[in-house]
């Protein structure tokens, strides 16, 4: 089972390593929408602690989303407020136990993800279409 262990974190670390940056933000969505479930079963189970870590690895996730921001591009004006509503909620859920506030951080970074996948999915067909200049 060791193994196991030790093969599935070096596939970890080469996936994150050989990834593109819009993968990187595809995992970094992911990750945070996996913290928030996490920890509503925390919450669900009164798990102070589980409940508290997770949601700082989320709030954590949503400020390295915050600083990677392009200051040159119009969508940073659209993304920063959704980030700061997110960080709020997931603050919100962690003071109060408020599971309410976590399904709507959970439904902000999931369409934010869905839309995330699409931009890359039609990147990808644009690229590799045939035709297209590499």
């Amino acid at each position: 089972m060791a193994a196991y262990g030790q093969a599935y974190q070096a596939y970890q670390q080469n996936s994150v390593s050989t990834a593109s940056p819009g993968e990187l933000t595809l995992q970094l969505y992911n990750g945070c929408i996996k913290f928030i479930k996490v920890a509503k079963v925390a919450i669900e189970k009164d798990d102070i602690e589980g409940r508290n870590t997770n949601l700082k690895k989320a709030q954590n996730i949503i400020a390295e989303l915050m600083v990677t921001l392009n200051p040159d591009y119009d969508i940073t004006n659209q993304l920063l407020p959704l980030y700061d509503y997110i960080n709020y909620c997931l603050r919100e859920a962690n003071i109060h136990n408020d599971v309410a506030k976590l399904d709507e951080a959970q439904k902000v970074v999931e369409q934010l993800r869905d839309t995330w996948k699409e931009a890359i999915k039609l990147d990808r067909q644009n690229k590799y279409a045939p035709g297209a200049k590499a």
